[in-house]
Order: structure tokens, then sequence, then C-alpha cells
């Protein structure tokens, strides 16, 4: 799992540029090694391999030529392997992380990193094999286009984008976070959170809660100086999609239980006044206007020494 994003500029609540030095903005943090995302992708025929991810992509992401259901997305994806000797390995439709590992949050229209090998993406959503927990008539898409995750009707029309392969996931279950001194440490990203009533108390906005981690950050009876606002990878590891209501992973869905979203230290490329925002009923991806006092913060810290989970 990549857990940084690969943005490199911030921009202040009015979507003006700005310098990123001690902003607590997210372009402010370590980034991963450009080196590595420069030789991330490698062609393989009709085929593009994710180094990063382990995950084969089909190169070519106009495939299905049109959109189609979801029922119909799965039986297109069943085409393939038929038409095809192969039997390890097979086409599928990605899971939501697994597509939303493809997406930039320095880059739109496509939201791809810069010079991605694929051809023909479509700016606009395309299907996950992602089922909503809460809601079964309903499966999860990605908009390639800008970057958001949200779900829709099955038998809406969304574009296909065969992988195969597997990308490791967190192991399920409550041992995955251990509480400690009023945080959460999260074993399969080696992050630590801090959910105290402090910053959950009520809405900010987003440069609120930019302002709220500076604050914890002087209270030295937290025991540390260097929490920030998480990025939106971060927040979306935290994701359980089996679950909603929050749709956080378990050992941790009590401590932010109540809330609508919690702000990311994430600018929206797409639209730079507004910021990246994690929904907690489902887990969706979506956005929120800087200036609205609409959403809670939580901090974070790590001790990552590469800046890549895979």
């Amino acid at each position: 799992m990549l857990l940084y994003t690969d943005q490199n500029m911030c921009y202040d609540v009015h979507g003006n540029h700005i310098e990123c030095r001690n902003s607590g903005h997210d372009a402010g943090f370590k980034q991963p090694d450009m080196a590595v995302l420069a030789s991330r992708y490698r062609v393989q025929g009709d085929s593009i391999k994710d180094n990063l991810s382990g995950l084969v992509w089909k190169k070519y992401a106009g495939l299905s030529e049109f959109p189609l259901s979801w029922p119909e997305a799965q039986q297109f994806v069943a085409e393939i392997n038929n038409s095809v000797k192969q039997v390890e390995n097979r086409w599928r439709l990605p899971t939501r992380r697994e597509l939303f590992s493809l997406v930039s949050h320095q880059f739109v229209n496509p939201s791809l990193s810069q010079g991605h090998p694929f051809t023909d993406v479509f700016n606009g959503y395309y299907w996950t094999g992602t089922s909503c927990a809460r809601l079964h008539d309903q499966a999860w898409y990605i908009h390639m286009g800008g970057g958001r995750v949200y779900r829709g009707m099955k038998h809406g029309s969304y574009m296909v984008w065969p992988v195969r392969g597997q990308m490791h996931h967190p192991t399920k279950g409550r041992h995955r976070f251990r509480r400690h001194t009023g945080v959460y440490f999260d074993r399969y990203t080696n992050r630590l959170w801090y959910t105290g009533s402090d910053l959950l108390t009520r809405p900010r906005t987003w440069e609120e809660a930019l302002l709220a981690i500076r604050k914890l950050n002087d209270d030295h009876k937290k025991g540390f100086g260097d929490w920030r606002l998480p990025n939106i990878r971060e927040l979306e590891s935290l994701v359980d999609d089996s679950r909603h209501s929050p749709a956080f992973e378990p050992g941790f869905s009590t401590a932010i239980a109540q809330i609508t979203g919690c702000w990311s230290s994430t600018t929206s490329i797409y639209e730079p006044r507004y910021a990246w925002v994690l929904y907690s009923i489902d887990g969706a991806v979506g956005v929120g206007f800087k200036v609205q006092a609409e959403y809670h913060t939580l901090a974070v810290r790590h001790d990552d020494a590469d800046g890549l989970n895979i």
C-alpha cells in the first residue's frame, strides 16, 4: 500500500499556491523517493506491471469501449479470460483499494502519475469489484479524472479496467490496532493515531484543523511534537470496506464512531479551494470546502523509514 501521495505543491484556503515549509500541508512532509516512482511501471506487452503493488493492469484502459453496468463489467472480464488459455492470475475487476492505488493527487484528467504508460484512460468513473457493505445494490467506483471514490447503483454504467495478481492487504481483526496512552498504534502501517477529545470535540474548517494540530504539538503532555494532519492515503488505509457506520477497521472504529468525516492534509488539485476528506459512514473519499467547518480532525505520526508500505 502506498501511504504517501505524490502531491508536491501547497495551496491556501483560497486556492492560492503557497510555500510548503511549516504549512502542515501534505506536500510539506516527506514524500516517496521520486526515483522509485519513476520506475514504478514496467510494460509487459499489452499489460503494465506496477512494481509498488505487484498488480498487473491492462495497458489499454478503454478496453470495454463504452460504460457497462456492474454485472456487465463482470461478464466482460469473464469473456476476456475465456479468450485466453492462461488459467493462473486471471483478469478481474480491481478492489477499490487496488484501483485507488493508481490515483495521483498531483495530476488530474487523468489522475495518474506523470509519465504513466497507460493509454486511452477515460477521465471519469471506473468500476471496482467491491460492493458497498451498507447498500448491497451499490458498488464502489473511482473517478480517474480527479480521484473521487464513491458508490453507485450496480445498474449504472461505468468503465472497466481489468487487473490481475494480488495486492497485500492489512490483516483484518482486532489485533491490528493497539491502544496505549491515548493513541492507537497501527501494526500494519506503523502509524500512531491520536483521537483525543480536544481534536474530535467539534467539526472545524481545514485551517482550524491545521491549527489544532499545531496546538497539539505545543502541548508536551501528549508525548510527541511531530503530530500532523494525515494525508488522504493514510486516512483511506483505515477503511474496512466490509463494514459501515462507521467503515473503519475493528479496534479503531469506536474512537470515531459518531463523526461525519475527517479532513486530510491533501489539497484537491482539481479545485484547490477544497481538500480531500474521508467520510466515515461508508468510507467514501471526497472533498470538502476548506472554509466550511464540516469535518473533524485526527492526528497521525510515523517512524516509517522508506516511505512505502506495500
